[in-house]
């Protein structure tokens, strides 16, 4: 446990970086000369960012702009899994493409050393008590801020420990998200949102890394099992009210009062299914 910590905290030092709001730009292709608002870039493509956050170190995240902005655009959040990275989940996702198809934000937030603190889980950012829930807070607001985000369509989409970093910020900042879409986690802490959060989960009845039934073990340092993936379903359906949730073209769905929770359930393992990125972009479109 002490060598874990002290790696943790040197690979901080030597991972941290200076800097303002803006980092550079990578070259995303053709784009259109370069225009900001609010300091925030809104040429298209794809802009590597960084954001202060104070008390602890500046954090990265990649913003995917489509063509033609028009803002402030509906945005998404999408959290990478452990031992992933923003860069990464953008390649593997699949937003990219129906951001720039349907005309919505993407920002790929980067995890501390590869992983996100969503409560008991998990590894570097949980050992180090990192407060990605304030960073990423931090980064809808900044988004908003700038006029390029509109703070009534902004929703969360995570894998994995990504998906533990969507049900905390469902949890504790319902305020500024109105959905969420987690794939492949556990609701592991206790969860007392202001006001109902809409949801939909995916998850693989064979996955093995976070069991559809519930066990496994959450983390290096934590033997507890996973909850099962119908507490989360449960617990989302009662907090908006929904008796019960429906057949819907393989998935099971309910809605009331404007919020929604659709479950769906797949024959897979630990993985990101290959349409989640449009399927869960037409959940939130529809909300």
């Amino acid at each position: 446990m002490q060598r874990l910590t002290a790696l943790v905290l040197l690979c901080s030092v030597l991972t941290a970086c200076s800097g303002g709001d803006i980092g550079q730009l990578e070259d995303p292709g053709p784009r259109t000369p370069s225009a900001e608002r609010g300091g925030i870039p809104v040429s298209q493509g794809t802009h590597v960012m960084r954001l202060d956050q104070p008390g602890f170190r500046d954090r990265e995240y990649r913003l995917r702009v489509p063509r033609n902005f028009d803002g402030p655009l509906p945005l998404v959040l999408a959290v990478h899994g452990g031992a992933s990275t923003a860069e990464r989940f953008q390649e593997e996702s699949g937003f990219d493409a129906v951001a720039d198809d349907k005309g919505f934000l993407v920002a790929y937030p980067e995890g501390f050393l590869r992983s996100w603190n969503a409560g008991p889980c998990c590894g570097p950012a949980k050992v180090a008590k990192a407060d990605d829930a304030g960073f990423l807070r931090t980064l809808i607001d900044r988004l908003v801020r700038a006029g390029v985000a509109d703070p009534e369509r902004v929703f969360v989409a995570g894998f994995s420990n990504g998906g533990g970093m969507a049900y905390r910020l469902a949890c504790e900042g319902p305020g500024r998200v109105k959905g969420i879409g987690v794939v492949s986690a556990s609701l592991v802490i206790g969860c007392e949102p202001e006001r109902p959060v809409s949801a939909m989960i995916v998850h693989g009845r064979k996955d093995t890394s976070v069991p559809f039934q519930g066990g496994g073990r959450r983390d290096f340092d934590d033997s507890r099992p996973y909850a099962p993936v119908s507490k989360a379903v449960t617990f989302f359906r009662k907090a908006a009210g929904i008796a019960a949730l429906t057949s819907d073209k393989g998935c099971r769905a309910g809605k009331r009062k404007g919020i929604a929770v659709r479950f769906c359930p797949h024959g897979g393992g630990h993985v990101w299914p290959e349409n989640a990125a449009r399927d869960l972009w037409r959940f939130f479109a529809a909300l």
